[in-house]
């Protein structure tokens, strides 16, 4: 293979389980808010107490203060997004509104730094394999252009139904793929032996989520599965790195160069797809939703507000806004 060394069928066979089972446990926690709050409350705080410290502790692939930073950090944003969705007079507070892109936006940044650093390493750095070099910057500047091209920031609105999803209609199709490009290169430059599993099966895990089972809820469906991968690699942490199921990357040059070659490329159509829509419509990427009038937000925003609260204009299936465009 190209990106990775012998992938073998059983290999195949437990990435396909791994994104089954983070696609179940997604649809677990949003069945109700008790369940959401045992898998995202009660379930880590037996971890904390019974198995991470024998699991990811000093000498352990996941024993770093990062690894621990991240997983708690996933589950602050599960819960968080549990507050917006089940508090009701949270929905309308504008500060609770930017809650899910400023951490959305802090969870880039952070990536495209390490992306940065990672540029001048080579060889084994903290157990992982580096081959750093221009690619890193390219994937870099993705980054940044994907927080930019992120819109809609006060849009956010809770479903009406009984799971009471968070719904972001103005984050469309075009953005979620170069969002999924730009993030399977970063795990493939800064941590290519995990990205068989956390860049590529991870990721697909929520955007089938959020593209075949509910529309507009992809950010809920990333912070969860992000956090219940979290909370298996922190369990499990040989599961990536000595089983019989670990798949490690070529750590090849012209590898690196064509994922994040693609990543840059994604999202600078992205971007010329946002300065185009926010030029021609003067449409305020903080306030307005950029993409209202695409099918792609418009039938979302349909599908989960009340009908008597429905824009008359909505560019619907069969619909004939004379300004919307197809996305």
């Amino acid at each position: 293979m190209f990106l990775f060394q012998n992938i073998t069928g059983a290999d195949w066979l437990m990435w396909v389980a791994i994104i089954a089972a983070l696609m179940l446990l997604n649809e677990a926690a949003r069945a109700n808010k008790w369940v959401g709050l045992a898998l995202f409350v009660a379930v880590p705080i037996i971890l904390t107490i019974f198995v991470w410290p024998n699991t990811a502790g000093a000498g352990s692939s996941t024993g770093t203060w990062f690894h621990w930073v991240k997983v708690y950090s996933a589950l602050a944003g599960c819960l968080g997004f549990m507050a917006l969705r089940f508090i009701p007079k949270l929905e309308h507070n504008k500060w609770m509104l930017l809650f899910p892109p400023i951490i959305l936006s802090v969870n880039i940044l952070e990536a495209v730094i390490r992306d940065f650093q990672v540029t001048g390493m080579h060889g084994m750095v903290d157990g992982v394999f580096m081959n750093g070099g221009a690619w890193n910057i390219m994937n870099g500047v993705a980054g940044i252009i994907n927080i930019i091209t992120i819109t809609g920031w006060m849009g956010i609105i809770v479903s009406r139904d009984k799971q009471k999803d968070m719904i972001w209609p103005d984050q469309i199709w075009p953005w979620i793929i170069a969002y999924d490009l730009w993030n399977f290169a970063y795990v493939y430059n800064c941590v290519g032996d995990h990205s068989f599993y956390a860049g590529a099966a991870l990721l697909l895990s929520c955007t089938f989520a959020a593209f075949f089972i509910k529309k507009g809820s992809w950010l809920q469906a990333r912070a969860q599965t992000l956090a219940f991968w979290m909370m298996f690699t922190m369990s499990v942490p040989a599961f990536v790195t000595d089983s019989q199921f670990s798949v490690q990357s070529t750590h090849s040059s012209a590898a690196l160069m064509t994922v994040s070659a693609l990543a840059l490329a994604a999202n600078v159509g992205v971007l010329i797809l946002h300065i185009y829509r926010v030029v021609k419509f003067r449409r305020n990427p903080l306030k307005d939703s950029v993409y209202a009038g695409t099918k792609a937000h418009d039938q979302v925003v349909a599908d989960n507000i009340q009908k008597d609260k429905m824009p008359p204009d909505l560019n619907l299936k069969g619909g004939n806004n004379s300004t919307a465009k197809t996305v």
